[in-house]
């Protein structure tokens, strides 16, 4: 016996598809994808319940000449060091990269399902589900296994992360924490002090928070900004806190005044500049230096003096300044509102850019690699400088870079987005600036995420012809993964990856894994925005080139 449904998107295409009462709602649900010529998304009821896609028809609130709804999300992608984990357009996550660093998520991947967000530490991801409750996997000793707060985390509103530790911000604006003690991951002596918290902040180890009240309460590695009983008494009135990832907060108050506390060495003590500190509208970090704009336009550094802090060399150029950017490893870039650029800090890491000065002109925007930058124009063109080896070369690639729209960076390479949709990528091989082995691929490119190591390219892609596979099986046939059936995992093993999806009836476009670099293609069809992602390079970028 069978039923017949009509299926609708959100703009109104509709569907009308027929499954038996033996088959189960995901059989239903591809065919719905195929017939209206979409990617993975989740079946809706009349009433606004979501279909359980393992269910069986017969077992199911589905009944014949019902009007169903396919819901199809827009992806979504975040990285930690060495993996990635991606939210599908039905609210699925799929995971890939270093399987004990976040890469696999088989233990939970029954889970993880109508994924919200996803938060990375270092090794570990957390993802918030629809329902509040949170799901996290990955190394324990970076905040993978919550298991001791599991009850805790409900309606959980935004998660935070030092590099090793995760803090979850409650609906009721108490907080969780968990994962590695010393950065974060338990202090309980401060709970009762965490109450009505509006906002997060971390550096490595440690996390500082703002009460509804202004306060700020800081905890963690003390060395790293968990202890601010130094400076306590003045964090009254605070609006925003900037973090320099080595150890060091600095707090702006509502009468734009400073406070700073952490490590002295990368920004912790800002006595030096107190008195000039005023009236500051935004600050910008480097690990180890912060910049600040104040009303007028002008900028007070402090912090590590080799890494950005001492800018006395250009302090006679830092007017009317809108915008900084920051290399990690102390390069400061400021836009200034002619759309010129001022450089300073670390010189082999951005902070000289005599050789392009001519060329900034009219900068839109600005993005910075671990020691390199690269400014976009209105032209549509590149400026890149600083460590060639991160990035800060792109002579190879310059007569590629016109009619930029947008550019990422990871820790070593550059990505930009052309307006037909391609990509054009420098820097060091080992971190994506070498996409050759996808640019067949890279083609209709939406969005590019990043880890510390990796790109990933979000496809717009439409429509398909025929239900395509989100799978990934290092060293594993299709037929082997095919067998694990529709419902269950397909994973590889060694230096392979995770993915979950539906199998059956559907078309694999690419999937590999080759030493210590993988790569992964995988297509969906989406009603209105996105469809497939395309990965490269995930290891082997040296941190000290």
């Amino acid at each position: 016996m069978s039923i017949a449904v009509e299926v609708g998107l959100l703009s109104g295409k509709t569907a009308t598809v027929e499954a038996s009462f033996d088959e189960d709602v995901g059989t239903l649900k591809a065919r719905a994808q195929s017939a209206l010529g979409v990617g993975t998304g989740r079946l809706m009821d009349s009433s606004g319940r979501f279909l359980d896609p393992c269910a069986l028809i017969k077992d199911s609130p589905v009944q014949n000449d019902d009007a169903l709804t396919l819901h199809i999300g827009q992806v979504k992608a975040n990285g930690s060091n060495s993996s990635f984990a991606a939210i599908l357009g039905d609210g699925s996550v799929v995971t890939w990269g270093d399987a004990e660093e976040g890469g696999d998520s088989s233990a939970v991947q029954d889970q993880l399902q109508n994924a919200q967000h996803i938060q990375a530490s270092d090794g570990a991801f957390a993802a918030i589900l629809g329902d509040g409750s949170v799901v996290t996997w990955g190394n324990a000793h970076s905040g993978g296994d919550s298991s001791a707060v599991r009850d805790q985390l409900k309606n959980v509103q935004q998660i935070q992360a030092t590099r090793t530790a995760f803090a979850a911000i409650l609906g009721d604006g108490s907080v969780v924490h968990w994962g590695d003690a010393d950065s974060g991951g338990d202090d309980r002596a401060l709970q009762a002090q965490l109450k009505n918290v509006l906002q997060i902040q971390a550096t490595d180890y440690a996390f500082a928070a703002i009460l509804d009240d202004a306060s700020v309460v800081t905890w963690g590695e003390p060395r790293s900004g968990g202890d601010s009983s130094r400076v306590q008494d003045q964090l009254k009135n605070v609006q925003q806190i900037q973090a320099a990832r080595d150890g060091a907060f600095a707090a702006i108050r509502v009468d734009g005044s400073v406070v700073t506390w952490g490590d002295v060495r990368v920004g912790g003590d800002s006595s030096a500049v107190q008195h000039q500190l005023a009236d500051v509208h935004q600050i910008q970090a480097s690990d180890r230096a912060f910049a600040a704009i104040r009303g007028d336009g002008s900028v007070v550094t402090w912090g590590d003096a080799r890494l950005g802090a001492d800018s006395s060399d250009v302090q006679d150029q830092l007017a009317n300044v809108r915008q900084i950017h920051a290399s990690r490893y102390g390069g400061f870039a400021a836009i200034r509102v002619d759309g010129s650029v001022v450089t300073w800090g670390s010189a082999p890491y951005g902070a000289d850019s005599r050789a392009v000065r001519d060329q900034l002109k009219n900068v839109l925007q600005i993005q910075a690699s671990h020691a390199a930058f690269a400014a976009s124009l209105p032209s549509g063109s590149v400026v890149t400088w600083g460590h060639a080896a991160y990035g800060g070369d792109s002579t190879y690639v310059q007569h590629q870079l016109k009619s930029v729209e947008q550019i990422q960076a990871n820790s070593g390479a550059f990505a930009a987005i052309l307006v037909d949709g391609s990509v054009v990528t420098w820097g060091h091989a080992g971190c994506g600036g070498d996409s050759s082995d996808v640019q067949h691929q890279l083609k209709n490119v939406a969005q590019i995420q990043t880890t510390g190591t990796a790109f990933a390219a979000i496809l717009a892609d439409g429509s398909v012809d025929e239900i395509p596979a989100l799978a990934w099986a290092a060293r594993k046939t299709w037929e082997e993964a095919e067998e694990d059936g529709r419902c269950r995992e397909a994973h590889g093993d060694g230096a392979g990856g995770y993915l979950l999806a539906d199998l059956r009836r559907s078309v694999a476009t690419a999937a590999f894994a080759e030493g210590d670099t993988a790569r992964l293609a995988l297509t969906s069809g989406s009603d209105w925005l996105l469809g497939s992602l395309v990965l490269w390079s995930l290891m082997g970028c040296a941190e000290d080139i």
